[in-house]
């Protein structure tokens, strides 16, 4: 963190989908002062999103992020958010990673160290997330073309006892992909990390496809709303 209260994250590779879930299921998910931004009537989204960071106050970790998209808080003087998120539940590599992320950010983690592996080829991630000998989740996300990106993101988190509300300002700045093309693909499998989702009414194709080559991840002070 610098003097200004910013903390700067390093990462190899950004890989994330979104997919097509239940609005009841998104409803369960979010504190009752926020709303899934739907797609279509009954349908919200689901953000999957996986890092590979490099650099870190709490060293090299991978991280899965499952998180339902809601509606951006737009601010004077800032660029529109090109997605606002908030994130019911998230699994890294290493505790310490855990800490810091439940004591700086409030986001709430499966308590237990993955075995997250991005898989990178010519034209896709596959990235493979397990617990052990237990499956998480399997997402594969194509290449398309890639131009310089600084993107900025909202994040919602709540703590744990539900009294504090927050927004994190998130950018990221990396050669970066994105395509609707329609071509990558998720299978999620019964573990506690899904539990909030019914799994069969969660597409299996992304309907957006994004990937962040190497680049910087840098997060504004966190907000209390």
């Amino acid at each position: 963190m610098d003097d200004k209260g910013y903390t700067y994250y390093g990462f190899k590779n950004c890989v994330g989908g979104f997919f097509e879930m239940p609005t009841s299921d998104a409803r369960k998910l979010l504190p009752a002062h926020i709303e899934p931004l739907e797609m279509q009537h009954t349908r919200s989204i689901l953000a999957l999103t996986c890092f590979e960071f490099t650099e870190s106050e709490v060293g090299h970790y991978f991280e899965v992020v499952l998180a339902v998209i809601v509606p951006p808080m737009v601010e004077p003087g800032k660029p529109l958010p090109k997605a606002a998120f908030f994130p019911f539940m998230v699994g890294t590599s290493s505790e310490a990673s855990r800490l810091h992320a439940i004591e700086r950010w409030h986001l709430p983690h499966h308590m237990a160290d993955l075995d997250i592996a991005m898989n990178e080829f010519e034209d896709r991630m596959e990235v493979e997330v397990r617990e052990g000998d237990k499956p998480v989740l399997d997402l594969t996300v194509t290449k398309h073309v890639y131009s310089p990106a600084k993107s900025l993101y909202n994040a919602f988190t709540v703590e744990e006892n539900g009294d504090g509300k927050f927004k994190a300002n998130i950018y990221m700045e990396a050669p970066h992909s994105e395509h609707e093309e329609e071509t990558g693909s998720l299978t999620l499998h019964e573990h506690p990390m899904t539990a909030g989702l019914t799994i069969d009414d969660v597409s299996t194709y992304p309907f957006r496809e994004e990937w962040y080559e190497a680049g910087l991840q840098t997060f504004e002070p966190l907000l209390k709303l």
